[in-house]
């Protein structure tokens, strides 16, 4: 008998956005794997605090590097892909002594989470099954009350750690969009949203749905940094209807 893999979504980082089918793997799991920083405690971890039973092993999962070298450095990636392989033989070595592991996923584990990671390496070897999570996007635009993308319009989903003239090029061909990875791109990532004329209207995100978060029209923004837990988003649905006024 081998242990079940469950990539777990906690959704945008508000506890009550937690499905019930999370919290019930949560509750039961006899391990709980976590990625972070080193030294910190992950937001996916913060998320389910008080929820995790007291028998319950903890597997934290630190990541060697994060910003302090360039992701296509070389040795950038050779540190993350060594730490990917070795984490995932940490949970292996659960797998294999029966214990089920469930893996924290801020968001929704198939959707730009480092769960992905372990997926690939082990689901064809073990049992896995995957919970999703609201990703942080739908937190953001629910947050601020944002219709994002109507009818036939296309939401794009962007990294702003792309070259700005791809940020550019990919702008001018949409209606609605979300940004992320904004962090230290957010002066490119204004200046490729005024080159494509989609500056009017964007909204800026900081930790949505968290206890801290803040919404304001990105125009409002100091051209500075920005969190991680940040993005931007671009309404489409141009053609939406106008509230009276009262």
């Amino acid at each position: 008998m081998t242990g079940t893999l469950i990539g777990v979504g906690t959704g945008p980082g508000d506890p009550e956005l937690l499905t019930l089918k999370a919290l019930r793997v949560l509750e039961s799991a006899d391990v709980v794997a976590h990625f972070a920083k080193r030294g910190r405690k992950g937001n996916a971890r913060r998320t389910v605090e008080g929820l995790l039973k007291p028998s319950v092993v903890e597997l934290p999962l630190d990541y060697p590097v994060t910003t302090e070298i360039d992701k296509a450095h070389a040795d950038y990636i050779g540190a993350i892909q060594s730490f990917y392989a070795e984490s995932a033989a940490r949970v292996e070595d659960h797998l294999r002594a029966g214990r089920d592991v469930a893996v924290l996923s801020e968001g929704d584990p198939l959707f730009y989470g480092s769960y992905m990671h372990l997926h690939v390496r082990l689901a064809s070897r073990y049992p896995a099954r995957v919970i999703p999570g609201i990703t942080a996007m739908s937190g953001c635009w629910s947050q601020a009350g944002l219709p994002i993308v109507q009818g036939d319009d296309i939401l794009s989903i962007l990294p702003g750690t792309l070259p700005e003239a791809e940020l550019i090029r990919r702008l001018s061909d949409t209606e609605g969009f979300v940004i992320m990875k904004v962090g230290r791109n957010l002066a490119k990532i204004r200046r490729a949203l005024a080159a494509a004329g989609k500056l009017t209207g964007a909204v800026y995100v900081e930790r949505g749905t968290m206890d801290d978060t803040r919404t304001q029209d990105l125009a409002d923004k100091a051209d500075d940094e920005a969190p991680y837990f940040s993005l931007i988003l671009g309404p489409g649905w141009q053609a939406k209807p106008q509230g009276e006024a009262a």
